[in-house]
């Protein structure tokens, strides 16, 4: 059996590569990872973006 790890996108970067390293682990298009974190970060009054940046410490760069 074959398993997954998340990492960041090395590729498919804006900001960090989260999204992108999102986006690659679960098969979806970095863009709808990258909507979904822009309307968390705005309805949760700035914890989507102190969530992103742990996310950003806490999850490897791709190699």
């Amino acid at each position: 059996m074959d398993s997954k790890r998340l990492y960041r996108s090395r590729e498919n970067r804006m900001l960090c590569g989260v999204c992108g390293g999102l986006g690659e682990f679960f098969g979806l298009d970095a863009t709808i990872v990258r909507l979904l974190v822009a309307i968390l970060a705005v309805s949760s009054i700035g914890t989507g973006v102190l969530i992103y940046f742990i996310a950003a410490f806490v999850i490897p760069e791709a190699e």
